[in-house]
């Protein structure tokens, strides 16, 4: 830098303090030499541009929706949620999850382009929450079905959660290898309670349309009430005993 550049006076000093906040590169930077690994790149790339995909299942996916708003905006973490499975790396499962959802979730999965992860959020998406004791029909935890990389607690967790699960798994991502990828493979961790379904009988039988008492009312009915049978109960039972 020479002596014109070190005056106060310059025009591009007093700028500077005006202003100092400038997308202009510097003189100071232009010869510099920035040494990297291609895994370091690669991950700062992935990490730096996960696209979630526009998924939810119950009330947790509204703190998702609001972490996409304005006040909270995940944009900032270079966050772009997607519509389609074959555009997003990163599932946030967010809801209750049910057996009746949990092909369709499977299948949402298997779409999406390696490497992708995936983020449990909420109770009922690690261990069932509230559903885990009596629902017949609720998931025990999405790690049954989906190898889960980030678990957030919480009923339903806050936007501030999801921000703090999208740092830990830009963690993750940051000390991946490119070599290591072939040998370290995702696998199901089935720590939830298992399942314990039985079969039970049918609850809607027929049984009660073929109930005597439907075509007239019991004998006992009857005389409490002090009323004579109806006359269209009357012609439905001579129809029925001329049959």
């Amino acid at each position: 830098m020479d002596s014109s550049d070190r005056n106060p006076n310059n025009s591009f000093d007093k700028e500077r303090i005006i202003a100092p906040a400038t997308y202009e590169v510097t003189n100071q930077l232009s010869e510099n030499i920035i040494l990297t690994t291609l895994d370091d790149l690669y991950n700062w790339a992935r990490l730096s541009s996960l696209y979630p995909l526009l998924y939810g299942t119950a009330c947790c996916f509204i703190e998702f929706a609001a972490l996409i708003g304005s006040r909270f905006d995940f944009d900032r973490f270079g966050l772009i949620p997607r519509a389609s499975p074959r555009q997003a790396d990163l599932i946030i499962l967010a809801g209750t999850l049910n057996m009746k959802m949990s092909q369709p979730t499977m299948r949402l999965y298997e779409q999406m382009p390696e490497p992708k992860y995936v983020i449990a959020m909420g109770a009922c998406m690690i261990t069932g929450g509230m559903f885990s004791a009596d629902s017949p029909t609720a998931v025990r935890g999405a790690d049954k079905l989906l190898p889960i990389d980030v678990y957030i607690p919480g009923c339903p967790p806050r936007p501030e959660a999801i921000m703090d699960a999208i740092i830990k798994l830009r963690k993750k991502i940051s000390n991946e290898s490119m070599q290591e990828r072939g040998k370290i493979i995702q696998t199901h961790r089935y720590y939830s309670t298992t399942h314990h379904m039985k079969p039970v009988s049918r609850v809607h039988t027929g049984e009660y349309m073929r109930l005597p008492s439907l075509q007239k009312p019991p004998k006992e009915l009857a005389e409490a009430m002090g009323t004579a049978i109806p006359p269209a109960l009357q012609t439905v039972r001579k129809k029925l005993e001329t049959e």
